[in-house]
C-alpha cells in the first residue's frame, strides 16, 4: 500500500502532502476537544499495535506493497481524528525510519491511509451501525464490515492518483487498479476479521472507551452521523 517515491508527480506529491499536513492540524484540534487522560493510554497501545501490524507486508506489485493498514480500527476505538493522528504518525517513522515509502508521496499515503481508510472507514462504520441492534456485537461486526471495505477503497484511491498524475505509461492504469484491489480484497478480509476480533474485545471488556460504540462515556464533539 505504501507508495514509494517517482510513482507520483512531484506537483501532486506536494500538494498532498499540503493537504495531509492541514489534516494532521486540523485532526489535533479536534481531538483536543475529546482526547482525555482516560482515553490516552488506548491511543497509544492503538498507535503501538497499528505499527506492528503495518510492518507485515504483502508484496502486490514492483515496488508497492500491500498490509494491513488498522484505519478503522483506531477510528472506531479512538475516534477519527485520533485515528488520522495515528495513522500519520506511524507512516513518518515507518518512512524516515524503515525508509518503507517514498518521503515524497508521503503526503499521499497520509491521505490514502489515514484520510480514506481511517476516516473515511470510520464514517462507513457508522452508516453500517446505524442499521443493527446497537449491541456490542453489532459495534464490532460493522467495525468488522468498514475495515473490510476500507482496504480496497484506499487501494482505489491510490490507482486514481496514478491516473491523474502517474509518471509512468509502462503500466496501464486499468492493471494497476485490477491488481491492487484484486489482491487488497484479500487482505482487507484479513483486516475486517482482525479488526473484528479486537473492537470485538475492547468493547466487551470498556465499551465506556470505545468511541464507536453507544455506550462510550467521553465527548463526541466531532461526530458527524447519527
Amino acid at each position: 500500500m505504501h507508495i514509494p517515491d517517482g510513482f507520483i508527480g512531484i506537483g501532486a506529491s506536494a500538494a498532498a502532502g499540503a493537504g495531509a499536513a492541514g489534516g494532521f492540524a486540523f485532526a489535533v484540534r479536534q481531538a483536543k476537544k475529546y482526547l482525555t487522560d482516560r482515553l490516552i493510554p488506548l491511543a497509544a497501545l492503538v498507535a503501538a499495535f497499528v505499527f506492528a501490524a503495518q510492518m507485515v507486508n504483502y508484496p502486490v506489485l514492483p515496488g508497492v506493497s500491500g498490509h494491513l493498514i488498522g484505519g478503522v480500527l483506531a477510528a472506531v476505538l479512538v475516534g477519527p481524528s485520533v485515528g488520522f493522528m495515528v495513522l500519520a504518525i506511524v507512516l513518518i517513522v515507518q518512512a524516515f525510519l524503515f525508509a518503507d515509502g517514498g518521503l515524497s508521496a508521503l503526503g499521499l499515503n497520509i491521505l490514502n491511509m489515514g484520510g480514506v481508510a481511517a476516516v473515511g472507514g470510520y464514517f462507513l462504520y457508522r452508516f453500517i451501525f446505524r442499521f443493527t441492534n446497537r449491541s456490542p456485537r453489532a459495534v464490532a461486526v460493522s467495525a468488522g464490515l468498514a475495515a473490510f471495505a476500507s482496504v480496497p477503497l484506499a487501494a482505489s484511491a491510490f490507482g486514481a492518483e496514478f491516473a491523474l498524475a502517474g509518471t509512468t505509461s509502462s503500466v496501464s492504469v486499468a492493471s494497476i487498479l485490477l491488481a491492487l484491489v484484486g489482491v487488497h480484497v484479500v487482505i482487507g478480509a484479513g483486516e475486517g476479521l482482525l479488526t473484528f476480533l479486537v473492537v470485538g474485545a475492547v468493547t466487551r471488556s470498556r465499551p465506556d472507551l470505545v468511541y464507536g460504540s453507544p455506550a462510550y462515556t467521553g465527548d463526541r464533539t466531532e461526530e458527524l452521523v447519527q
